[in-house]
């Protein structure tokens, strides 16, 4: 079972290996089985189909991501500090993962199944949420000024936006090139503080 999983493991690297390619295509079955140096029926030995491997990136994405949220909100006391870790964590985590990248604002996703596209949707719900609810706690402790729906929103379409500038650049623009010197605008603005 270990090797199954391993295999698995093996051919989600590779699919999200593929799509760091700058100017990568739709990647087809056949493609990534020949990458693999597999039959494209070995792929569907591990994966129903080419949506199910997705899934799996999504699934890796949400688990890693999550993570490294639930560990800031849990262990940051200060809200601005937390805000600016989140989004630290989120431009940086897509730094790292250009393939990833691609997932989580849709390019890799324009031709496959609408549930995968509605899958990254929602953890971008989850992320906005939990941004508005620092925003809250920070706002009921007289540390924010701005509405924290609006003020989590904003803060979310920076964070989409830098994504989409990093893949668009064909991964020659860091998300969070910059970051340093945009925080205290975005605190200022989400927060009535500058963020330092």
């Amino acid at each position: 079972m270990a090797v199954q999983g391993e295999r698995r493991l093996q051919i989600l690297q590779t699919l999200a290996g593929m799509l760091e390619a700058p100017e990568a295509e739709k990647i087809t079955t056949a493609a990534l089985a020949a990458r693999l140096q597999v039959s494209e029926a070995a792929l569907y030995r591990h994966f129903a189909s080419k949506a199910q491997m997705y899934d799996g990136l999504i699934e890796f994405i949400e688990q890693s991501l999550f993570g490294l949220i639930n560990r800031i909100v849990a262990g940051q006391d200060d809200d601005q500090r937390k805000l600016e870790a989140l989004l630290a964590v989120l431009l940086g985590f897509a730094g790292k993962n250009p393939g990833m990248t691609r997932v989580l604002t849709g390019d890799a996703l324009v031709h496959e199944n609408v549930r995968l596209q509605a899958r990254i949707n929602q953890m971008l719900d989850r992320i906005e949420a939990t941004l508005r609810q620092v925003l809250r706690i920070a706002a009921v402790q007289g540390d924010a000024t701005a509405d924290p729906a609006a003020a989590a929103n904003l803060l979310l379409c920076h964070v989409i936006g830098r994504w989409q500038l990093f893949v668009r650049s064909g991964f020659r623009r860091s998300p969070d090139q910059d970051f340093a010197l945009q925080w205290p605008m975005l605190s200022r603005a989400c927060c009535g503080r500058n963020g330092a």
